[in-house]
């Protein structure tokens, strides 16, 4: 004999579980133009600084964040892979590092079946300018 209740609570808990994994693995991003676009390139194509080259074109700013979730190198690689594909939208062959940093503080829940499930949400930051390398 099916117990559909335990079946249906086990199939809600599963899908509540599927869709946190699929949110803590994104990483969201933006740029701001504010030189002349070139045209998109492959993120792979995209190297990241930490001091400026000797000859470069300033295209944007780049932003990135993701959550924290599981692991906090990997939501730092997700940010940083981040930046480089908003790099890579307008035509940036480099991101200068300018700054990253950690959010905490903000609640992260959901309810279901009667019961609020909620932790302390970590966010991963990142912050750079989109710039054409002419020589390094």
């Amino acid at each position: 004999m099916l117990n559909w209740g335990v079946e249906m609570k086990t199939y809600k808990i599963s899908v509540i579980l599927c869709l946190f994994v699929t949110l803590l693995g994104c990483a969201t991003g933006s740029y701001i133009l504010t030189g002349e676009s070139r045209p998109a390139i492959s993120p792979d194509m995209v190297k990241i600084y930490l001091e400026p080259s000797s000859q470069y074109e300033t295209i944007g700013i780049v932003e990135a964040s993701s959550e924290v979730g599981f692991s906090s190198q990997a939501a730092q690689d997700r940010t940083i892979s981040e930046l480089k594909a908003q790099a890579a939208k307008i035509g940036a062959n480099g991101v200068l590092f300018l700054d990253s940093g950690d959010k905490t503080g903000e609640i992260v829940g959901l309810f279901s079946g009667g019961v609020f499930y909620a932790g302390m949400g970590e966010t991963k930051t990142a912050k750079g300018k989109a710039i054409f390398v002419i020589r390094e």
